[in-house]
């Protein structure tokens, strides 16, 4: 019981210093808060007082920068109000004078009308006057018509077609003249120089006329040389035939077979063949192989020694290796029996020659002029023309534009463009046209000539014409009542162009037109 006693007694001695200490907190609260209180009303106070004074001074600064204002706005106001009656005045002394030169203007603009009115009567007054003279000019006219017709019994439809027969005469002549002239002027221009610079490159290279044409006969020691090259049963004739693909003619001509093919290549290497076979006397099968293959190794070496010679002697550079063994194979190409490959060494040297008299590129024209028949190295293998096939062919190993264009206009396939291409035309037919340097199928020449005076004789009044010197040059007498003197030049200008545009020819033609008057009488 004690020990509860005193522990309540703690108990509520406890309690009663929380609640002491409580009241305690609650009295001080209360007076900090009042304190506090104090202090804010204080503070409030000051700070009413000072935004009280902070009012006053800034109506105060309001009031002031008011009138200010107010001021700066009157002064602004007397200045626009000032610049604006001094542009008023300005504006309207310039609208007084436009308003005095509009009102000037209007004068001279009365009084020009004035004058063009007075001009309009007048010439009103002058075309009436010249209508009435043209009606009359008419009447005039038609009456001067009238009479002429009486006087010369011709209407004016004949008249028109007699003036216009005569004008057509007139110009006739005066054309005949002018081309006259011309070729005149252009003879004179030209035909010197022209000539000077062919006979300067001819001169220079004066090649061989005739080339040696492929031999397609192998002589025989004696006749009894043919029963062992046909060998028994023919078997050594058939080894030879079909190994070098040549035809072996073997017929009664004494000592002596001919060997037939369109390639010369094979030709020759059949013809060595045989030239070899016969010379060692023994003729077999095995033999006959054995002959041929070295025959046609001997063949190839010699026509790329050909291109290497042709390459020298031109002194063309940095051509394709390839190019160079087509050049040899035209050793053995001929075209109406000249050697292709003889044949484009003239043409390089004489372009060559004739490019450096005229200041253009003569390396160049060599090598255009060596490579402008390389087609024909494969014509008979590859389809088209040998123009066609070198231009593809030189266009494959990267030649010059210059030599393309060259080949493709030798024979006027295409419009010559460059000097060069004009410079191998020339060589080409100096080279062919060189008496001797090439033969020519009889019957083709006939036909050529005869058509060469048909040509001639198909214009009207023309009486006779006769094709001489090889097809050179044509005579052509004409009837002299049909054609006069100054339809001569016309006529052969017509006949020219005719003949240029109808024949292929080497060369150039010489058109010479002859007119001659005779009278014949007998004495009795």
């Amino acid at each position: 019981m004690v020990e509860i006693s005193i522990a309540l007694a703690v108990i509520i001695c406890l309690a009663i210093a929380v609640f002491v200490g409580v009241i305690c907190f609650i009295i001080a609260f209360k007076a900090g808060a009042a304190h506090r209180q104090k202090i804010a009303e204080a503070e409030i106070g000051s700070a009413e007082t000072e935004a009280k004074r902070i009012l006053e001074s800034a109506e105060k600064d309001a009031e002031t920068k008011k009138k200010e204002a107010l001021l700066e706005a009157k002064d602004e106001i007397h200045r626009l109000r000032t610049e604006a009656d001094r542009d008023i005045k300005s504006r309207r002394v310039e609208i007084s004078r436009q308003e005095r030169r509009i009102d000037q203007k209007e004068e001279t603009l009365d009084k020009k009308a004035e004058n063009l009115e007075k001009k309009e009567e007048k010439l009103s007054e002058k075309i009436k006057e010249a209508e009435q003279k043209l009606e009359e000019a008419e009447v005039i006219k038609k009456s001067q018509i009238d009479m002429l017709e009486k006087l010369s019994g011709l209407s004016v439809e004949e008249a028109k077609r007699q003036l216009l027969a005569t004008l057509d005469d007139d110009l006739a002549y005066e054309k005949s003249q002018r081309i006259t002239a011309n070729e005149q002027q252009i003879r004179n221009d030209c035909d010197d120089k022209a000539k000077e610079l062919i006979s300067l490159a001819i001169s220079r290279y004066a090649a061989e006329h005739v080339a040696e044409a492929t031999v397609s006969v192998v002589p025989l020691p004696n006749d009894e040389m043919k029963g062992r090259i046909i060998g028994r049963e023919g078997r050594n004739i058939r080894a030879i035939e079909t190994l070098t693909g040549v035809d072996l003619i073997i017929d009664d001509t004494p000592e002596a077979i001919t060997l037939s093919c369109f390639d010369p290549v094979r030709r020759e290497i059949a013809r060595q063949t045989l030239e070899r076979l016969i010379a060692d006397g023994r003729i077999h099968p095995t033999r006959i192989e054995e002959t041929v293959e070295k025959c046609r190794r001997e063949i190839e070496q010699k026509m790329k020694n050909e291109g290497e010679r042709a390459i020298l002697e031109t002194d063309v550079h940095g051509v394709h290796y390839e190019i160079v063994k087509l050049l040899g194979r035209l050793c053995y190409r001929t075209s109406y029996g000249q050697n292709v490959l003889n044949h484009s060494i003239e043409v390089a040297q004489i372009a060559g020659m004739m490019a450096s008299e005229l200041g253009v590129d003569a390396a160049m024209a060599r090598r255009a002029g060596l490579l402008h028949d390389i087609g024909k190295a494969l014509n008979h293998e590859i389809e088209g023309s040998h123009v066609e096939i070198g231009v593809d062919v030189c266009r494959k190993f990267k030649e010059p534009k210059e030599v393309l264009h060259a080949i493709e206009a030798h024979h006027n396939d295409v419009e010559p463009t460059t000097v060069i291409a004009c410079l191998i035309q020339a060589a080409d037919a100096i080279s062919a046209a060189r008496p001797g340097a090439r033969r020519e199928n009889l019957e083709s020449f006939i036909k050529r000539l005869e058509k060469l005076e048909e040509i001639a004789t198909s214009f009207e009044g023309v009486e006779k014409s006769y094709a001489i010197q090889a097809g050179r040059e044509i005579r052509i007498v004409v009837k002299p009542e049909v054609i006069d003197d100054q339809k001569m030049p016309l006529i052969a200008r017509n006949i020219v162009q005719k003949i240029e545009s109808e024949l292929s020819y080497p060369g150039q033609i010489k058109v010479n037109i002859i007119r001659e008057s005779r009278a014949v009488d007998y004495a009795k």
